[in-house]
C-alpha cells in the first residue's frame, strides 16, 4: 500500500506533460471555431463573386446588344460562378416593372370589403397580364424598352469544411444576390394590361 501512496504522491506532483492535457481540453473547441471561421470566409467569398459576376452581367443586359440573348448571359455568370464553385447549381429570374417604385409591389385591387387584404371577385390591375391577381406585379422576363428589371440569381453550393455537418444541419447552402436596373429605351416600351373583374 505504501508503494501505491508513493506512486500516486509522485504522479501528483508530476508537472510534466501538463499542456498537453490543457491542449486536449481546449482543441476541440478551437478548432470547431477556426474551422467555423474559414467556412463563414468561405461563404463571404462565394457571395461575393456571385455579386461581381451578376453586377457585371446585369449592367450588359440593359443593353440593347444583350437584350435578346438572356441565356448568353446567364451562361456567362454561371461560368464565373463556376470557376470557383465547381458544383454549384446555378439559378436565375428576371422580373420587369414599369417604375423602380413599383419592384416587389403587389397588384393593385379594389378592397370591397376593406379588410386590406384581396379577396376573389374584388377587381384588380393584372399589370403582368397572367389573368390572376399577384402580390408582385412584376412580369416575368427582362421586360421591353425603359422597363425596369429585377434580375436575381441564386448559386447553392457543398459548404467546404465539415462544421455544420458536425453541428447537424445540411452540408449545402443557398446564396443569392438581386440587382435592379432600367433597360436603355431602344423600343417601344410595353403598356400596361386593362383592369380585371372577375
Amino acid at each position: 500500500m505504501t508503494r501505491l501512496a508513493a506512486l500516486l504522491r509522485r504522479l501528483r506532483c508530476d508537472e510534466r506533460a501538463i499542456a498537453m492535457v490543457e491542449f486536449a481540453l481546449t482543441a476541440p473547441i478551437f478548432l470547431l471555431v477556426l474551422m467555423g471561421i474559414f467556412d463563414y470566409s468561405w461563404q463571404m467569398y462565394a457571395q461575393q463573386v456571385l455579386q461581381g459576376a451578376v453586377s457585371e452581367a446585369a449592367r450588359d443586359s440593359t443593353l440593347e446588344t444583350y437584350a435578346d440573348s438572356q441565356t448568353a448571359l446567364d451562361t456567362r455568370v454561371s461560368d464565373q460562378v463556376r470557376r470557383v464553385f465547381r458544383n454549384a447549381d446555378v439559378r436565375f429570374s428576371r422580373k420587369s416593372y414599369d417604375r423602380f417604385e413599383q419592384v416587389g409591389i403587389e397588384e393593385r385591387y379594389t378592397d370591397a370589403n376593406g379588410n386590406g387584404s384581396y379577396d376573389a371577385g374584388e377587381c384588380y390591375d393584372d399589370s403582368n397580364g397572367n389573368g390572376r391577381w399577384d402580390p408582385d406585379r412584376g412580369r416575368d422576363g427582362n421586360g421591353g424598352a425603359d422597363d425596369v428589371t429585377l434580375y436575381t440569381v441564386s448559386m447553392s453550393f457543398d459548404r467546404v469544411l465539415p462544421v455544420w455537418r458536425m453541428l447537424g444541419q445540411p452540408q449545402s447552402t443557398t446564396l443569392s444576390y438581386s440587382t435592379v436596373l432600367r433597360n436603355q429605351p431602344f423600343a417601344t416600351g410595353s403598356d400596361a394590361n386593362p383592369d380585371s373583374c372577375p
